[in-house]
């Protein structure tokens, strides 16, 4: 692409983004005219400013989404099905312009923001088929003197909490359900990314979503706006994407109301290679696993663990994928690697390499940082990591892969289960009896075997432990979006005539 004709295409798109808040159907500017920058990750410049939301902006937010909470549980569900479909069809017309404006603001290449584009989109149309099929039960009492009718209705006003990594995926996860079980929400994306979020609220708008019911508030002022939101009785659900001790945070102050709570926490992701596996197919799907998003995803591969038999195999064709990867610009067409999002991510990513190979583990690639522009740094392969390290306990969130060795299937799954995070786990290897064995045994919400991607808007999405509470997409992703009530119809003892 002419460098010339990006700059320009890269305005055009920043240009034609809402900058303020959208609060009951109006952009508005926040109170007190406060603004924030948003950053290019390739350049670390600037590549606008955005309406820094407050308490008071929040509380607005959440008048207009309790106000209009009884006219939209009140729309039919194919309406609501119908706004979603549409609301998918204008983010595939757009793909283009849409992943251009995500690899801006989070620095992605072009080729996984178009398909985050696709991703998100989906949760969209399945959701918007998921609104006609909110069912419910009707059965005969126990002593026969009543009918039991079980219905669905919408939880209420929901506060939804989106993080950085996945600007418009993210959103579209949790505004999809929402909108077809038939809750109002304030959406409050992370400071680092709201132009897409912003984007994506006006196409939902587009699609004939009324006033109030989708309201979006971002803001550098999180913590003072989620206490506000939190206190107030007429929010009745929290649905948060970020990390474990913001989510403790959050579910200790979502006691208060006693608030429906979805959390979508931390990752600390194992990936076993057993001594059987087919070596290259570990090596294709730790490349999608590990690199896929720079890195920067709670369901990015973190901790290799590869039977002894066959780690040195695996560590050199590791290594000379990750060589062939180009980092650069996200807007290159010739990037596969986009910069992390901001300087401290980079310093963090940096120093846990650092820290580590001072324990003893050795580079095989990467592992020095850039000069230049940016927050880049690159694909990295670190062997003989030592057990207990801070790598192998914390998320990276970057292009680093720490491997370590097993010798036996026991040994393997208590190094995958050792942490407090079970978010996802994956897993290589051609005995069936072992991958069903091992995939059960694994403390993870889900397991990827033989495969390095997991994300699939058909299936249910979280983990266990302190990885989160609830799931999102699949068959049961609306549910969490709706309360049960069961009406007791009493037609008295059954006689016969």
């Amino acid at each position: 692409m002419n460098p010339v004709v990006a700059s320009l295409a890269e305005t055009d798109v920043v240009s034609r983004v809402e900058k303020g808040l959208l609060v009951d159907g109006r952009w508005c500017a926040a109170t007190g005219d406060g603004r924030f920058a948003v950053e290019n990750p390739a350049t670390g410049q600037a590549l606008c400013e955005v309406s820094d939301g407050t308490p008071d902006d929040a509380l607005a937010a959440l008048d207009a989404a309790a106000a209009a909470q009884a006219d939209w549980a009140a729309v039919p569900p194919r309406r609501r099905g119908e706004i979603l479909r549409r609301a998918y069809d204008l983010l595939i017309e757009r793909k283009d312009e849409f992943a251009l404006l995500i690899t801006l603001e989070m620095g992605k290449s072009l080729t996984e923001s178009r398909a985050e584009v696709d991703y998100g989109a989906n949760y969209l149309r399945w959701f918007g088929e998921e609104a006609v099929r909110i069912d419910g039960s009707w059965k005969v009492s126990e002593d026969g003197t009543a009918r039991v009718l079980v219905t669905r209705q919408p939880v209420g006003p929901c506060l939804l909490i989106t993080p950085w990594n996945a600007p418009l995926a993210m959103p579209a996860r949790k505004i999809g359900p929402a909108v077809a079980a038939g809750c109002t929400m304030i959406v409050k994306p992370a400071p680092q990314t709201p132009l897409t979020t912003a984007a994506l609220a006006a196409v939902l708008t587009e699609a004939g979503l009324p006033d109030g019911v989708l309201n979006v508030v971002p803001t550098t002022q999180a913590a003072a706006i989620t206490e506000r939101l939190l206190e107030d009785g007429r929010l009745r659900k929290l649905s948060f994407t970020g990390s474990t001790p913001v989510g403790r945070l959050l579910l200790s102050q979502a006691a208060g109301t006693v608030l429906r709570t979805s959390m979508e926490l931390g990752g600390n992701a194992p990936f076993i290679v057993c001594r059987d596996a087919d070596i290259d197919a570990a090596v294709e799907g730790a490349m999608t696993a590990k690199l896929r998003n720079v890195g920067e995803a709670c369901i990015a591969a973190n901790r290799f663990h590869v039977h002894a038999a066959v780690a040195e195999e695996f560590s050199e064709k590791l290594v000379a994928r990750m060589r062939t990867i180009t980092v650069g610009p996200g807007t290159d067409p010739a990037t596969d690697l986009g910069p992390l999002i901001d300087e401290r991510q980079r310093r963090r990513v940096a120093g846990l390499v650092d820290e580590t190979v001072g324990a003893g583990a050795q580079v095989r690639a990467g592992g020095l940082l850039p000069a230049g522009a940016g927050y880049f740094y690159p694909p990295t392969v670190l062997t003989g990591v030592p057990a207990g390290t801070r790598i192998t306990r914390e998320e990276i969130f970057g292009p680093v892969a720490a491997i370590r060795t097993f010798t036996t299937e026991a040994e393997a799954l208590h190094d995958a289960n050792d942490t407090e995070f079970g978010l996802v786990g994956y897993l290589y290897t051609r005995d069936l009896s072992q991958a069903l064995r091992m995939s059960e045994q694994l403390e993870t919400g889900m397991v990827g075997l033989n495969r390095g991607y997991v994300s699939d808007p058909s299936a249910p999405f979280g983990g266990m432990k302190q990885s989160g509470i609830g799931r999102e997409g699949g068959n049961t992703g609306i549910d969490e979006y709706l309360e049960q009530k069961y009406i007791a119809i009493h037609t008295g003892s059954a006689q016969r005539q």
